[in-house]
């Protein structure tokens, strides 16, 4: 962003600190009138004919645009994965007992990484793996949907549920 002399455009449309259209004039009167206020001009829209600036403290504006930038990405990184792991034998009670984590995560809006490990001759039959992870999966449908299909990795099939 261009800020008072960095400003080239012979005319420039302003706009001041109360969001008020003052019109078009020269960069030269636009500067004037900034530091009379005691604000800079600041270029907003340089690609339009003529460019709009507008008057504002410049320094204030920068620390809201960092401020909102840092809420965004704190935002954005709340979406945590969680992982349930289970074994290819795993017995009913237990499972009844992982699916309802999974409501409960799903229900807050994580993701849920549902991994099936193979041990010793389990590996041979990953057939085993796929059957539990079916019939998880078919338990948490009315809330949760498979992003993409199984995928074994190593010794272990996994598959990723997203919300509804």
């Amino acid at each position: 962003m261009r800020v008072n002399e960095a400003i080239k455009a012979p005319q420039v449309r302003v706009i001041d600190a109360d969001g008020k259209q003052v019109g078009i004039m020269s960069t030269a009167e636009a500067l004037r009138l900034a530091q009379n206020v005691g604000l800079d001009l600041v270029e907003v829209a340089p690609n339009a004919q003529p460019p709009v600036c507008r008057i504002m403290n410049f320094d204030k504006y920068r620390y809201m645009q960092k401020k909102k930038s840092h809420n965004a990405k704190k935002a954005s990184a709340a979406s945590t994965v969680k992982e349930i792991k289970l074994g290819a034998r795993t017995d009913k009670h237990d499972i009844e007992f992982k699916v309802r984590h999974i409501r409960r995560f799903v229900s807050e809006g994580q993701r849920v990484k549902l991994s099936v490990s193979l041990k010793g001759r389990e590996n041979v039959h990953p057939e085993l793996g796929q059957a539990m992870l079916d019939q998880v999966v078919k338990m948490v449908e009315d809330v949760a949907q498979v992003e993409g299909g199984a995928r074994r990795e190593g010794r272990s099939l996994s598959v990723m549920l997203l919300p509804r």
